[in-house]
């Protein structure tokens, strides 16, 4: 069974960071798009903030669920990274 990876101080503080720019970007969307609209207006942010979660949801699987390859040594080695 292969080792999971502990996740290193700078993936976590990434993470956060992409929250932080996650949340005050959503919100700002969010709050900004009608602004001076006196009927109903299609919320098109929706789309833009749940694309955005879904890419932080990604990174949040990256950092916390990766586990170690055994043969990614060879992989480079045969590939020509690594002479």
């Amino acid at each position: 069974m292969p080792k999971k990876i502990k996740p290193t101080g700078k993936q976590i503080s990434m993470l956060l960071l992409h929250f932080v720019v996650f949340a005050i970007g959503s919100a700002a969307m969010m709050f900004l798009y009608d602004k001076g609209a006196t009927k109903w207006v299609y919320p098109w942010p929706a789309w833009t903030v749940a694309a955005w979660a879904l890419c932080f949801l990604g990174h949040a699987c990256i950092v916390f669920t990766s586990v170690e390859d055994p043969n990614y040594t060879t992989y480079r080695k045969q590939q020509g990274y690594d002479n």
